[in-house]
């Protein structure tokens, strides 16, 4: 069972009325045993078939209302599972937004798409079949003991004896089958992670004639899929040929048992009936266990892979040193009345200003991706950031969007000190554009609108006008309307790049990052597309991390990195008669070629 199961909303009600229809159930199977071996027993004592209604009706009743209590049990547990399973994929999902796009290149696109389809269906599932199995392996055993001790002593024993050992044989097969299920799970995630990348990847497998010699991986990988399924399978049916083999001994036990004393005088027929009718019984829901373990063990690894992620901790933008005294100084005297309450720590005005004070950004045990970074910036001003492929333009771009909490240093901002910017305050103010931006399946609108969903149709195509969009509109049957992303319109690179400047013009957010905006655009596309973008940086602090040097002319400062690390800082024109590190890209054609 899930140690977290009962930490569920809803759980306690669910297992209650599951459990008192569990117990009505069982007295519902003892009526029936009772009525058919009081039918069966007089029809072989010779009496007329005519005067066993009674019994055949108390029979009846109690097998449609054994089975009534089954089909409410199954609508209550699907209740629930369909309720919890929704809403904890809704946490997860929320939870990766807050973590990051970080936390998602972990497992990988496929990975977590797997999981919060596949793994939501499977989770759902399990919880709709352990409830009634937990319900019923609490209840019916213990009532149908006491049923069978209150008519055989001996069978009672035997019951009693023979049931610990099979529940003993179910952990062992659980031991044996939970890791071969992670390895099934764990190479199923790699086969939708593998599909998924192939699928996104096509175009660059058919521009390099690898997409038939691809078939193969993918082949090998669906293969390694197939063994570890058959692995599983092969494990779940001999445990339960083996379950129903010592279950089938058990009952064989007591009703040799029965049969000894019958043919000896020592019982009534309708008793020995009677026990040998709940004897499966007994047996039934260890049985429906083992049956259904290894249908539910999947399920239940990835409800905890899910609960993995929501219990993973967000990084929070923390106050440290004298600033964060101060505020809890404040936040007293507010509520005493001697001080106004402190509002909006991260609001970014045209005075503001950042600084960064030795942040570094280290992974694990590797390297650093960052390494003793200071760095200030001020409202207005346009920072552009080089440095060769691995030299931390994109941590640092992440570091300044809050994508990224630093495990050292800290940001200032208007004299407060920060563990890190992490805080939906500051995001809210960040408009950010990456090099290939995602355009999500819907209209041409929403897309724009992405920043400021209110935005009316004029305003977004404003905009869209703006980043240069204006032929696109025109040429679209719906204009703004039109369906474009995942089953949609495809735009051209250029065009997409387009719609995020038209995001960030709309948003008008006053600070703009934008992580080589245009790395993968060719040459004339982009010259094409620069005075569109000009226009964002006016008035706003701008941080542009890009490989084309020609955008620097447009910068007031520049920074280099190299190893994670500033090794130059200042104008284009300082950095050139410097001769440094920056000079060095600049003469070398390092833009043409990186």
């Amino acid at each position: 069972m899930d140690r977290n199961l009962l930490t569920y909303k809803g759980i306690h009600k669910a297992l209650g009325l599951i459990g008192a229809l569990a117990v009505l159930q069982t007295a519902c199977i003892a009526l029936a045993a009772a009525g058919l071996a009081e039918a069966v027993s007089s029809l072989f004592a010779g009496q007329p078939a005519k005067e066993q209604w009674r019994p055949a009706l108390l029979f009846l009743l109690a097998f449609l209302g054994r089975h009534g209590c089954a089909a409410l049990s199954a609508r209550i547990a699907w209740r629930f599972a369909e309720t919890t399973a929704a809403a904890l994929r809704r946490a997860m999902l929320e939870r990766l937004l807050r973590l990051g796009s970080r936390a998602a290149g972990d497992l990988g696109v496929g990975g977590w798409v797997t999981l919060a389809l596949e793994g939501t269906g499977k989770f759902r599932a399990y919880l709709e079949l352990i409830l009634p199995r937990m319900a019923g392996m609490a209840a019916t055993p213990a009532l149908l003991l006491v049923c069978v001790l209150a008519l055989d002593r001996l069978s009672a024993l035997i019951l009693l004896v023979t049931l610990p050992i099979l529940i003993v044989f179910l952990i062992l097969i659980g031991m044996t089958a939970r890791g071969q299920m992670d390895r099934q799970l764990a190479t199923y995630r790699r086969l939708a992670g593998h599909f998924v990348d192939s699928l996104r990847g096509l175009e660059t497998l058919f521009v390099l004639g690898r997409s038939r010699s691809h078939r193969r991986s993918i082949e090998d990988v669906s293969e390694r899929y197939r063994a570890a399924t058959m692995k599983t399978l092969r494990v779940a049916f001999l445990s339960s040929f083996a379950l129903d083999f010592f279950t089938m001994l058990s009952v064989a036990s007591v009703a040799v048992s029965l049969g000894v004393r019958l043919v000896n005088g020592q019982m009534e027929l309708v008793t020995a009936l009677t026990v040998l009718i709940l004897a499966p019984e007994y047996f039934l829901p260890v049985r429906q266990v083992g049956a259904d373990f290894h249908a539910t063990l999947d399920g239940k690894e990835a409800g905890e892979a899910m609960r993995a992620v929501i219990e993973t901790p967000v990084p929070e933008a923390r106050l440290l040193g004298a600033a964060a005294e101060r505020t809890e100084a404040e936040g007293a005297g507010a509520e005493g009345g001697a001080f106004p309450p402190y509002r909006d720590p991260f609001a970014w005005g045209p005075h503001s200003r950042l600084r960064l004070e030795g942040v570094g950004v280290r992974h694990g045990d590797g390297p650093a991706s960052l390494e003793s970074v200071s760095l200030e910036l001020r409202a207005g001003e346009r920072v552009g950031i080089v440095g060769a492929s691995g030299a931390g333009k994109s941590t640092l771009l992440g570091v300044l969007g809050g994508f990224l909490a630093p495990t050292e240093g800290s940001a200032v901002l208007e004299s407060r000190r920060w563990s890190g910017l992490t805080a939906d305050g500051w995001r809210s103010q960040i408009s950010y554009i990456p090099q290939r931006p995602h355009l999500f399946g819907g209209t041409l609108g929403d897309n724009i609108r992405l920043y400021q969903p209110e935005a009316t149709d004029e305003e977004t195509a404003a905009a869209a006008r703006a980043a240069g969009l204006g032929p696109l509109l025109r040429s679209l049957p719906l204009g703004l309307q039109e369906p474009i992303g995942e089953g949609g319109r495809q735009l051209s690179g250029g065009q997409r790049q387009r719609v995020a400047l038209a995001r960030a013009l709309l948003g008008q957010r006053p600070i703009v990052l934008l992580d080589e905006p245009t790395a993968h655009l060719d040459i004339e596309t982009e010259y094409e597309l620069k005075p569109s973008m000009l226009p964002l940086f006016e008035g706003r602090l701008v941080v542009l991390a890009t490989h084309r040097l020609h955008w620097m002319e447009q910068m007031d400062r520049i920074v280099v990195l190299d190893g994670g690390r500033i090794v130059e800082s200042g104008t284009p024109e300082e950095l050139m008669a410097l001769r440094g590190a920056y000079y060095d890209l600049a003469t070398a054609g390092w833009e043409e070629t990186a």
